[in-house]
């Protein structure tokens, strides 16, 4: 069964009447959101870290404690943690106790950001992007195996043996490697046995099996279990009672954002033309009825040769609490059910 989920940034939002929400009513709404996909049988709910104006979710660890203690079964992952810019004891440290206070539902997901705030705020180089998260990947995974560490790295002071607490309940915390578009960064995920996030927001699908299949190829030749192999996507969408409703609930919020980022980072286009694209039968939004999601999430899981999480960012694009609310009750009413009448058994 492919697992379904939301992630979200806790952006800055508005309420009914176009007036912006305040950081405090935000969160508040964030759990209230989190509650509701528990109840409702999602798999999984994330967070993202990010350091900007517009979203407020810089220490995913914390917000998602708050959630574990008000959930009972949902999966409490980062949506990603920037690693590149953070130590990796405290990012073990902050997550085993994540998996402490949730009996064993946290995981992290690893990457190096697709915003660069937090390299100069915490005082590292951004000539030095890769090697970084190399680095620290490579020590956070072995404070996963060992209690006692010896390290030595360019980038930490040294660990001589040093225990590192508390740990976590689940035997071997889960630590999944977010990706985009670089084929190094699907190989490295594939080399070191580790699950597989795909953030793809925008364009077709499609085009990524190539990446995908260098992941699996990687993976096999470093001798790693055939039956571990996950990969998972997440993409940004809305889901709505029938597919033009999602479409415009989705968009005003969705033209701010990516005006705002693509303006940041001259992309050419425009948003309404990249939207109409990216949520047609082949693209990348998951924007439309329940029907409509399931069905793609379906041709996702044959266009990249199976997947088994899907992630839906939905309150990024300013859609509202209530417009929220109605999305993760029909995701988990209505995508959930239809999954399952329509997904193969095995």
């Amino acid at each position: 069964m492919i697992e379904i989920g939301i992630d979200s940034f806790v952006g800055t939002s508005l309420d009914a009447t176009g007036l912006p929400v305040g950081e405090e009513q935000r969160m508040q709404q964030l759990l209230e959101a989190a509650a509701l996909a528990d109840s409702v049988g999602l798999d999984v709910f994330g967070i993202g870290e990010h350091h900007r104006p517009d979203y407020i979710a810089s220490s995913p660890a914390v917000v998602l404690a708050a959630i574990a203690a008000q959930t009972k079964n949902i999966r409490l992952t980062s949506a990603v943690t920037v690693l590149s810019s953070d130590d990796p004891v405290r990012v073990f440290q902050q997550f085993a106790t994540l998996d402490l206070i949730s009996q064993g539902r946290a995981e992290i997901i690893v990457g190096r950001g697709s915003f660069i705030e937090s390299y100069p705020l915490f005082g590292f180089d951004l000539q030095h992007y890769d090697a970084l998260f190399t680095e620290k990947l490579g020590l956070l995974l072995q404070l996963r195996d060992e209690i006692y560490v010896h390290w030595s790295g360019k980038y930490r002071a040294p660990l001589t043996g040093q225990g590192v607490f508390p740990r976590p309940v689940q035997k071997k915390l889960p630590i999944r490697l977010g990706v985009g578009g670089t084929p190094a960064s699907f190989v490295r995920a594939g080399q070191l046995g580790l699950p597989l996030v795909v953030a793809i927001i925008g364009g077709p699908f499609a085009p990524f099996r190539p990446y995908v299949d260098l992941y699996r190829e990687a993976w096999r030749n470093a001798g790693h279990p055939e039956d571990e192999i996950s990969v998972g996507i997440h993409t940004i969408g809305y889901v709505g009672e029938t597919t033009e409703e999602a479409a415009e609930t989705l968009y005003p919020g969705y033209e701010v954002v990516f005006s705002r980022i693509g303006s940041e980072r001259g992309w050419p286009g425009s948003p309404r033309r990249q939207f109409d694209s990216s949520r047609g039968p082949d693209g990348a939004l998951m924007v439309g009825s329940p029907e409509d999601i399931a069905t793609k999430i379906l041709q996702v899981n044959k266009d990249l040769g199976g997947i088994d999480r899907v992630t839906i960012q939905i309150d990024g694009a300013m859609v509202g609490h209530e417009n929220l609310l109605a999305a993760i009750n029909r995701l988990g009413g209505g995508v959930r059910p239809y999954l399952a009448l329509q997904e193969p058994s095995t």
